[in-house]
């Protein structure tokens, strides 16, 4: 071919992909009537509203001026991809064109992922929470153009919202200077929410502390279905991993038989995917058998971690299988190409909630033939057992050793019987339409699966479980980690570039984690490096805490203290100082913590329940605090057998050669492994065997499970 020949070719060539590419575009643009900013967005979130007639943009300081510049209220609309009400809402308001005219005129319009931007849901929950009393999602604030808020409120019907744009902003445009009072004064009550008070004392906490703040919790226990009383029940693993060390420790047995009784009850339920593994957000019931049907990585993340820690202490079959079959939920449909897993599955399919999960008695008799009969009753497949009419979630009103006494089969049998169950129907529920996925990946959730999966590890000796969790650490620092700077979340496309405090502190212990269980001192140079980011970019001189997010850009600081779904990121921090301390002999860390712990003391008496992630840290500083350092060539493994029993208040660290680390040093011995148990810098003399150095624990006093 001719060189003038060849050039027309390729220049035919790319005249096609041109028009064809022009084409497609505009095929899709008529595919959707309305396009608005968020098209250029990466999160699921954003993108479902990027064809909303509403003029949208995402959060930016570009979107704050241009409502300073055109003298116009803003309204903020946070949730997040896999919010049942936050859809409902799309539809009924958002989608709406009358709706989206009365937006567009008198209002700048931002829409924004909670998961995305934290940071912005923490501030204008706050707002919501103290101008209403409740909060949730989808949050809905209006704003003056300095970030201030106006109102704040949750679902609306799309008559209530308009009913509540016109007169907000008839009202602000009548009284500009009330306005701004009002919203100065919800900003006031903002910061004076964050305002934690330091409390400057070298008095060490009250023995007694702990007993009292339980005195006030126990009363909302439901000691007969476990968790808090109540019309909905969701599961707080604080507070249940908490109470595990709480019970050991003090011999309180009726916090033994409360979370017990609760960690049972949860495996009974619907909140439990019997089916495909996996943990549902809620119990929209007392008694934990109907969920609200949306899956999240960070509550799978944490219930992997207890109930591989509750397994350690109680050696129930049914806790390992929860957890076995929760890990491969989320290798089956959450992990993403990279390594990283997704942020969530929503609740809801072909726009019904629960949909992918339900089931009817006449599909569930065709699929399993003989054996419905068994499984029915197994399953609580009755009329008086159903959800609605004909529609059934699957929970169980028995353990599986009582079922099978019952039915006079062996535990063998019914193991058996389950598994084919479940194959069966998991094949049949993958030819439904799935759930979609927010496939985001969050750092700081992540984060805590790499821990779950490393306490599973712990508890059934699988090596397999920490290659999981060292191919997830590895994946987080290739895409989440640049230089010393951590970003919340990534996905193809992405430009985020926020890192909060709670990406820094989670990561920062999970990798103390892999240290731990390991021995590679590369993990701990990494927690090191992470807390001395922390201290630069977090650190508050004025509370003594660390606040949430690096930037002072929002109307007010962020010092995140309670625990919620998560735990609280600055006790968190207070943890890592104190591995810390404790491994290094530094005395500065150890301080620090007790700081913030005294700080913190008057909110953990207060509300228990609301940061027991401290409550666990008290423990450590109120009762004995054991060091168990395991050096010589066996140390890997030996340090294994001390991580299975999951010891509270135990720092359970080995070194397979000589280290200059303070609680090595001068320790090692040529080609010999020894045990030293040491606590409140007083150490028995060091021994060969596990067996032995139990013992040395129990003369100290440490209950052991």
């Amino acid at each position: 071919m001719k060189l003038s020949s060849r050039f027309s070719f390729l220049l035919i060539t790319l005249l096609i992909l041109i028009f064809s590419a022009c084409k497609d575009k505009a095929n899709k643009d008529q595919e959707h009537k309305f396009t608005n900013a968020l098209v250029h967005e990466t999160s699921p979130y954003l993108l479902q509203h990027a064809h909303n007639p509403v003029n949208w943009v995402a959060w930016s300081d570009e979107a704050l001026e241009k409502a300073r510049e055109e003298e116009k209220l803003i309204i903020v609309s946070i949730g997040y991809s896999s919010c049942h009400w936050c859809h409902v809402m799309e539809e009924e308001c958002f989608e709406d064109v009358e709706v989206a005219a009365l937006m567009n005129e008198n209002f700048i319009n931002i829409k924004v992922d909670r998961e995305e931007r934290p940071d912005v849901d923490e501030v204008y929950m706050t707002a919501v929470q103290l101008m209403t009393g409740n909060g949730g999602w989808p949050l809905n604030v209006i704003l003056l153009s300095n970030g201030k808020p106006l109102y704040g409120g949750t679902y609306h019907t799309k008559a209530q919202w308009m009913e509540v744009l016109t007169e907000v902003n008839t009202k602000y445009n009548n009284d500009k200077a009330g306005a701004e009072d009002y919203a100065n004064r919800v900003a006031k009550g903002i910061a004076e929410v964050n305002f934690i008070p330091k409390v400057e004392s070298e008095q060490p906490l009250p023995d007694n502390l702990l007993e009292q703040a339980m005195t006030r919790w126990k009363p909302q226990w439901d000691m007969e279905k476990g968790g808090n009383q109540g019309r909905e029940k969701f599961i707080i693993p604080a507070n249940l991993d908490y109470l595990l060390d709480y019970a050991r420790l003090t011999d309180d047995l009726e916090s033994d038989v409360f979370v017990k009784n609760t960690l049972d009850n949860i495996l009974l339920g619907g909140i439990y995917d019997h089916i495909g593994g996996g943990f549902f957000r809620y119990s929209t019931d007392p008694n934990w058998k109907v969920p609200h049907f949306e899956k999240m990585l960070y509550d799978q993340a944490q219930l992997i971690s207890l109930y591989a820690k509750a397994y350690a202490i109680y050696k129930e079959p049914a806790y390992k299988d929860a957890v076995l079959q929760t890990i491969a939920f989320l290798e089956r449909e959450m992990k993403g190409p990279d390594g990283g897993f997704y942020a969530a599955m929503d609740a809801d399919s072909e726009g019904i909630e629960g949909a992918y999960y339900t089931w009817k008695e006449v599909e569930l008799n065709r699929l399993l033939r003989d054996d419905f009969g068994l499984f029915a009753e197994y399953y609580s497949i009755n009329p008086a057992s159903s959800w609605e009419e004909d529609l059934y979630v699957l929970f169980k009103s028995q353990s599986d050793a009582e079922f099978a006494r019952e039915h006079d089969i062996t535990f063998a049998q019914l193991s058996s019987k389950k598994a084919s169950w479940h194959q069966d129907l998991l094949a049949a529920r993958k030819q439904r339409t799935m759930p979609r996925k927010d496939d985001k990946v969050i750092t700081s959730w992540n984060a805590l699966l790499i821990s779950g999966l490393i306490d599973a590890y712990k508890a059934f000796d699988e090596e397999v479980l920490l290659d999981k969790a060292k191919g997830l650490f590895r994946s987080l620092k290739a895409s989440a980690v640049s230089e010393d700077k951590v970003i919340h979340s990534y996905k193809n496309g992405s430009t985020r570039e926020e890192g909060f405090l709670e990406d820094y502190a989670f990561l920062a212990r999970t990798s103390f984690s892999l240290y731990e269980t390991s021995l590679d001192t590369t993990y701990l140079d990494f927690t090191r490096k992470l807390m001395e980011e922390v201290e630069s970019r977090f650190f508050e001189k004025e509370t003594g805490m660390y606040q949430y997010n690096e930037n002072n850009d929002l109307i007010s600081r962020i010092i995140k203290i309670d625990d919620g779904v998560l735990p609280s990121p600055n006790a968190v921090v207070a943890e890592n100082y104190l591995l810390l301390g404790h491994l290094n002999y530094d005395i500065k860390y150890l301080e620090k913590v007790d700081q913030m712990l005294m700080t913190i003391s008057p909110r953990v008496l207060e509300a228990i329940n609301n940061h027991s992630y401290w409550a666990k840290l008290m423990l450590s500083r109120i009762k004995p605090y054991y060091e168990i350092v395991v050096v010589g060539p066996d140390a890997e493994l030996l340090s294994l057998e001390f991580h299975k029993l999951f010891l509270p208040n135990a720092l359970v660290v080995g070194s397979l050669k000589s280290s200059n680390l303070a609680l090595f040093k001068d320790r090692y011995v040529h080609e010999e492994t020894y045990i030293y148990v040491c606590t409140n810098n007083t150490c028995k003399l060091p021994v060969k065997t596990v067996t032995e150095a139990l013992q040395q624990l129990q003369d100290f006093g440490l209950n052991l499970p």
